[in-house]
């Protein structure tokens, strides 16, 4: 079982213990399914990347099962449909239809200039991660921020991730407001920009669609 990520240098450890309600989810999604990745989920995409994009935390069926970031269930086809579209994947090695970048971990995607990364890097239980879970986590959030030399903006998937990546970058939430479209000029000199997740409720739900979504990235590339 092995990934290899762009950022080893801030990763944790695969049997990372600094949660122990994500250790016993680890271990009893472990026992469930065996051939899942089941680990704390790496970094993906291109160590020079320019933009960084960071959900929530790995999902069940998704990166947690495969052990690539947004890989596997539908968050993910709609977030590398919108990276296809903005020219952001190397498409050399990738096959077609576009909407199954993401669908699985060999489908050859190389990103350009973007990093994916997780606020929580384990499988919360119902996707939902106590506070103290995201603090925990949020120093591998910073450290691998802070290791991306050409990093000029960062999208931030849903509030969750808004709140760890504002912490993460030393500042404060009540002068960073998440609204799905705002844009953040941070204090480091960075870019934030506030997207709702791609999540399936929210995509059944018309909470996002691949025209808001496209047009996000309109704003990060200016």
């Amino acid at each position: 079982m092995t990934i290899l990520s762009p950022l080893s240098d801030v990763e944790p450890a695969l049997d990372c213990a600094l949660c122990p309600r994500l250790v016993d989810a680890r271990h009893a999604c472990r026992s469930e399914f065996p051939n899942f990745w089941n680990a704390p989920v790496p970094a993906f995409g291109d160590p020079d990347a320019w933009l960084a994009i960071v959900g929530l935390a790995p999902g069940k069926h998704g990166a947690n099962r495969t052990g690539r970031p947004f890989t596997g269930d539908p968050s993910g086809q709609m977030l590398f449909a919108a990276l296809a579209k903005a020219e952001l994947i190397d498409h050399d090695e990738v096959p077609e239809p576009r909407h199954l970048f993401g669908g699985f971990k060999n489908d050859g995607a190389q990103l350009k200039g973007v990093m994916i990364l997780n606020a929580v890097k384990c499988l919360p239980p119902e996707n939902k991660p106590t506070p103290e879970e995201m603090r925990n986590c949020r120093p591998f959030l910073k450290d691998a921020l802070d290791a991306l030399p050409k990093l000029t903006t960062i999208i931030a998937l849903g509030q969750v991730a808004h709140q760890s990546a504002v912490k993460a970058c030393g500042e404060k939430l009540p002068k960073r407001r998440f609204a799905h479209g705002a844009v953040h000029k941070l204090l480091d000199g960075r870019t934030l920009i506030d997207s709702y997740h791609t999540s399936r409720y929210n995509q059944n739900t018309g909470r996002i669609t691949e025209d808001m979504f496209d047009e996000v990235f309109a704003l990060a590339l200016g």
